[in-house]
């Protein structure tokens, strides 16, 4: 199982992505507000969302995992 992590702290703003979608390394997944700028996250690697592990008004820390893939 592969997880995408995230690389700073922020407030989940949007999750872009749906439980069982297909996604492609360059496909954006969340959106995080940090030091009052948006910040799209990239999945980085092919695979299907298994689960959100964070849901929008979270706050997250650098390397808390967002999501899961299969």
């Amino acid at each position: 199982m592969k997880e995408i992590k995230a690389e700073r702290a922020g407030l989940v703003v949007q999750c872009l992505v749906q439980p069982g979608e297909t996604l492609s390394p360059e496909q954006d997944v969340i959106v995080l507000e940090s030091m009052k700028m948006y910040i799209q996250v990239q999945a980085g690697v092919a695979g299907v969302v298994r689960d959100w592990k964070v849901k929008e008004g979270d706050v997250v820390k650098a390397g808390d995992t967002l999501l899961e893939l299969e």
